[in-house]
């Protein structure tokens, strides 16, 4: 099934994307920093809107996250932000000294 994903290369996209990791680049799958890309919470596939940024949030893309390693886009697929398996860990890196 070929899927339009023309709307990626689209300047009111990349406008989109640009405010999203200039607000903010934690990765809403791994919560670690330096997120290079933007993903839909709610898949497209599944009703989600294609460029409403509530629906959008910085993820880490193809080359991954520099800390954890995972690459946060390909394990959340086209599923809904609510069924990926999230990172959880014992120190709250956020909370500073």
């Amino acid at each position: 099934m070929a899927t339009d994903r023309s709307e990626l290369t689209s300047y009111e996209y990349r406008q989109i994307r640009a405010r999203i990791l200039a607000a903010s680049d934690v990765c809403i799958v791994c919560g670690h920093g330096a997120a290079d890309a933007v993903d839909h919470i709610h898949p497209v596939s599944k009703g989600g809107a294609r460029k409403d940024p509530d629906n959008l949030g910085p993820i880490h893309g193809v080359a991954g996250c520099p800390v954890c390693l995972r690459k946060c886009n390909s394990e959340k697929s086209d599923r809904p932000l609510a069924e990926v398996v999230q990172l959880r860990t014992s120190v709250d890196w956020f909370a500073g000294p």
